[in-house]
């Protein structure tokens, strides 16, 4: 067959599916996202004492983030490249006006008050530093030379530190580990890693002296002995390892978890909502919910290592790894292998502003995905 004729079927195959699927859906990914919020909706009804207003809350945003992926999705995945430095600077302006006028709760100033919802621009930040990240080093040669590093690292390292001064030092460190990771994916050399994990392990102590504060410090040192403190700082680790291992191999069954129904557990609605899930559907209902996990993650790999850009490549692989991360620290934290941090579950914990994060990441992926094959003459 001559090349023309395989570019011109190829051209017939494209046309006949955009009249097909008039919108661009990738099924795989939201079969995994149904199940993982079907399982999110039997943990908060429990979780929160069967409070309704929560899971109608909880409901809403899911709606809202369906809608905001169905839009995203639509738009060409050279579109949203072309507008990524343009989303990333907003959001760092955000990030800006949090410490201007930001809300305080707990103590941290995290929040905008925009009379609707309250807006934390540090979830934002989870999409649109990767976007901007891929959009800058899409355009240029791998692996990166050095003075591509530096801009990028200039990049991961402004609103990280800006997250950190909330202060927030968990999201700090996730968003600043996604930023390296989309470096990593560009094919960054071997001696700026080794040269990166020098430094890092150089300003251990001076982070300890001037970096952390006086309960961060609390929380590393809780997590080598939580029993030194039963009624303080190792409460809330103590609590979610009991609701944890009480859960056996098939639960007590659903609304019968003692941790939580009683109001043992913190936050269960949010950090330690796995334990409530251990607890009541016990060890299988954890590996259940591993498994949709581990298909979410393999579908958004999938997507990455065939991407038709060197954008969507290192977008959809960076956005896979930010899950991931996220789906490693909660675990950690609540089984007290790592410090408490305050970082939820991916689509599981209560939290709007993730979730509508989440589904934007998810909306560029399907554009990804659908991103048409470029033949070249």
């Amino acid at each position: 067959m001559q090349n023309s004729d395989f570019v011109r079927i190829l051209k017939t195959i494209e046309r006949t599916n955009k009249g097909k699927y008039p919108f661009k859906v990738d099924f795989l990914l939201i079969i995994a996202l149904i199940v993982l919020l079907a399982i999110s909706m039997l943990a908060l009804f429990s979780a929160t004492g069967e409070n309704i207003d929560y899971i109608n809350r909880h409901l809403a945003f899911i709606g809202a983030g369906f809608f905001l992926m169905l839009l995203i999705s639509q738009i060409s995945a050279r579109t949203i490249e072309l507008w990524a430095f343009y989303i990333f600077g907003l959001t760092t302006i955000l990030l800006i006006l949090v410490i201007i006028i930001g809300i305080d709760v707990k103590g941290a100033q995290r929040w905008l008050d925009l009379i609707i919802f309250r807006l934390q621009p540090s979830e934002l930040l989870k999409v649109s530093l990767p976007l901007a990240l891929a959009a800058y080093l899409g355009r240029r040669a791998t692996p990166p030379i050095a003075k591509h590093v530096f801009w990028s690292i200039s990049l991961i390292s402004v609103p990280s530190f800006l997250i950190i001064f909330q202060p927030d030092l968990g999201t700090g460190i996730l968003v600043f580990a996604t930023g390296v990771t989309t470096l990593f994916l560009a094919g960054l050399r071997r001696r700026y890693i080794a040269g990166s994990l020098f430094i890092f392990l150089l300003t251990i102590p001076l982070m300890w002296i001037f970096m952390l504060r006086d309960y961060q410090k609390q929380r590393i040192l809780t997590l080598l002995s939580p029993e030194d403190d039963i009624l303080g700082s190792g409460w809330n680790i103590i609590q979610s390892k009991t609701a944890i291992g009480s859960g056996g191999l098939y639960g007590k069954g659903w609304l019968n978890g003692t941790q939580s129904q009683l109001d043992f557990l913190p936050e269960s609605h949010t950090d330690f909502i796995i334990a409530v899930l251990a607890e009541e559907f016990g060890l299988i209902g954890v590996v259940f919910t591993l498994a949709a996990y581990a298909i979410l993650l393999s579908r958004c790999f999938f997507i990455s290592a065939h991407a038709k850009s060197q954008f969507g490549r290192l977008f959809a692989g960076s956005f896979a790894v930010m899950i991931f991360a996220h789906i490693f620290v909660n675990l950690g934290m609540v089984s007290g292998i790592l410090p408490i941090v305050g970082a939820p579950l991916p689509l599981i914990s209560f939290g709007g502003n993730s979730a509508l994060t989440l589904f934007m990441g998810f909306g560029i992926l399907t554009s990804i995905s659908h991103e048409p094959r470029r033949i070249r003459s």
